[in-house]
C-alpha cells in the first residue's frame, strides 16, 4: 500500500518534469533546433496540425531553420503560421524551402529569458509538493482508517519526501543546465 503510493508519487512526479522539460523547449536560446517549432499548428486542409506532421524541419547551421514542406501548394500556410505564432521569427521562402534565421539575444533579452525559466522552475517545484501533499494525505487517511500504523506511516512520508527531494534536484540541474545554455554568447 504504501509502495503503491510512493509509485504513483514518484510517476506523477515524473510527468511534472516531463511538462516542465517541453515548457523549456519553447524557450529559445538563439540557437536553432527542429523542435523550437513543436508546438505550431498549420491549417492543413481545413484542420489544424503540428507543423512536423506538415513538414520537414532541419536545422541548416546554429542559427538557421530549414523547413520543407511535404506538399509545396502548403508552403505559404506553413510560412504564416510561423511568422504569426509566439516564437518572433521571420520566415523567407525561397521556393519549397522556409528558412528560419534564429535573431541573435541581446544581454538584456538572456536575463529576461532566465527569469522567464526560473518562474517555470518554481511552478514545477510546487506541482510537485502538491503532488508529496496528496500522498501524504493519502498515507494519512490510511493511517486514520487503521488500514497502517503510525510508523508505517511516517516510513511512508519519508520516502514520498526521499522521491520529492530526487525531483526537485533533478528540475534543479535542468535549471541550471538552461541558465548556462541562454548566458552562453
Amino acid at each position: 500500500m504504501i509502495e503503491d503510493i510512493q509509485k504513483d508519487a514518484l510517476a506523477r512526479m515524473n510527468k511534472s518534469i516531463e511538462a516542465y522539460k517541453t515548457e523549456l523547449l519553447k524557450i529559445r536560446t538563439g540557437r536553432a533546433h527542429a523542435s523550437l517549432l513543436d508546438h505550431v499548428t498549420v491549417d492543413y486542409y481545413g484542420s489544424e496540425v503540428p507543423i512536423n506532421q506538415a513538414a520537414n524541419i532541419t536545422a541548416e547551421d546554429a542559427r538557421t531553420l530549414a523547413v520543407t514542406a511535404f506538399d509545396s501548394s502548403m508552403t505559404p500556410a506553413i510560412e504564416k503560421a510561423i511568422m504569426t505564432s509566439d516564437l518572433g521569427l521571420n520566415p523567407s521562402s525561397a521556393g519549397t524551402v522556409i528558412r528560419v534565421p534564429m535573431p541573435a539575444l541581446t544581454e538584456e533579452r538572456r536575463r529576461d529569458l532566465v527569469k522567464v525559466v526560473k518562474e517555470l522552475t518554481e511552478n514545477a517545484r510546487v506541482a510537485v509538493r502538491n503532488i508529496r501533499r496528496d500522498a501524504n494525505s493519502d498515507l494519512k487517511s490510511y493511517q486514520k482508517e487503521k488500514e497502517i500504523s503510525e510508523d508505517e506511516e511516517r516510513k511512508g512520508q519519508e520516502l514520498v519526501q526521499k522521491v520529492t527531494d530526487q525531483s526537485i534536484a533533478k528540475l534543479e540541474e535542468l535549471l541550471q543546465e538552461k541558465e548556462k545554455e541562454l548566458m552562453e554568447i
